[in-house]
């Protein structure tokens, strides 16, 4: 049993031996930039132990504004060289050292609502100044899967062929950020992996632990966007880091998220045998959600280390024992763009 963050950020971050083999044929240094989001620190400790599984001095750099200087220290701490940045000062964009590799983290979801010209400069306007300065590296840009539209739920997700729809500004904002880096990636022939996710899970956050404190404190769920994917942060970590190696100009895009299209309302029942709590329910299930297929991933990085009864096993304990939590909801229940 997992009993505390560092046994579980332990357990997320054991590099694989298909992310040691990818690495070894990665040259040169990486920078992760906007390292300070929920995914950035794990995902930079898989490379550096991977790294460090292969003898290699190949450095991991991360950038972020670190308005949370303790993560800056245990980043450091870990063999991650840090630079503090904000991304959208350009005299300090352009000080940033050249790299071969770089992964691109940086953005704005949660807060959009009112605020959409902060969204907007982050997700679309910085991706063009950042492709331009690093114009000749290779890049893992993150996405998200709210570029697609609705999918019935029969359907099997959208696939990387289905043509973006995004509903509210962080989607179509976030298209933009692809869009931006498809002109560089077109301009300065710089390869280019576009990587859209949905959701990662860790223990403490995401669709599975939302709905697991639902039923845990008896709050009723509503269920009208019954359906959803997600997928095991540390597997998420691996293919982002593996894509590396797929950048092409133009653009490769990969889906990554969970081969299951889950039932919220099975989900929840789920972690009510666990919990030994009777879930309530709210709503009916509208006929389409937000769902991808990424078989595309699994095909290229093979399927998730951690399966969905796993994670719900997980977090069951993780809950029933107070582990920590990080109170960053994801609004999976939004069915109007509206974060």
């Amino acid at each position: 049993m997992i009993q505390n963050v560092q046994q579980l950020e332990n357990y997320m971050t054991q590099p694989s031996q298909g992310l040691i083999d990818d690495v070894k044929q990665m040259q040169g240094d990486f920078m992760i930039l906007g390292i300070g989001g929920k995914m950035g620190p794990t995902l930079a400790y898989a490379l550096k132990k991977a790294l460090i599984a292969l003898g290699s001095s190949q450095r991991v750099i991360g950038v972020s504004r670190f308005s949370n200087s303790t993560l800056q220290a245990e980043l450091e701490a870990q063999g991650i060289e840090t630079i503090a940045c904000d991304l959208l000062d350009d005299a300090a964009l352009q000080q940033l050292p050249q790299v071969e590799n770089v992964i691109y983290m940086a953005g704005n979801k949660f807060g959009t609502q009112g605020n959409e010209h902060f969204t907007w400069a982050m997700n679309s306007y910085l991706p063009g100044r950042v492709a331009d300065h690093f114009k000749t590296a290779r890049f893992v840009v993150f996405s998200t899967g709210n570029v697609y539209p609705f999918s019935p739920v029969g359907n099997g997700g959208c696939d990387e062929t289905v043509h973006p729809e995004p509903i509210g500004e962080y989607g179509q904002s976030s298209l933009g950020r692809e869009r931006v880096f498809t002109y560089f990636s077109h301009k300065n022939e710089t390869p280019v992996a576009i990587f859209r996710l949905n959701y990662a899970i860790d223990l403490r956050y995401g669709v599975l632990v939302e709905i697991a404190k639902s039923v845990y404190h008896e709050q009723p769920i509503d269920v009208t966007m019954g359906y959803f994917n997600v997928i095991w942060q540390g597997s998420a970590n691996e293919y982002a880091i593996r894509a590396l190696l797929h950048a092409t100009t133009p653009p490769t895009i990969f889906n990554a998220t969970g081969p299951e299209t889950l039932s919220i309302r099975w989900v929840a029942q789920q972690f009510g045998k666990r919990i030994q709590k009777t879930p309530t329910f709210i709503g009916e299930e509208a006929p389409n959600a937000l769902l991808s297929n990424s078989s595309k991933a699994h095909q290229t990085f093979g399927y998730p280390s951690v399966t969905v009864q796993e994670m719900i096993d997980l977090i069951a304990s993780w809950l029933m024992n107070d582990g920590e939590l990080i109170n960053k909801p994801t609004h999976f229940q939004e069915r109007k763009g509206q974060y």
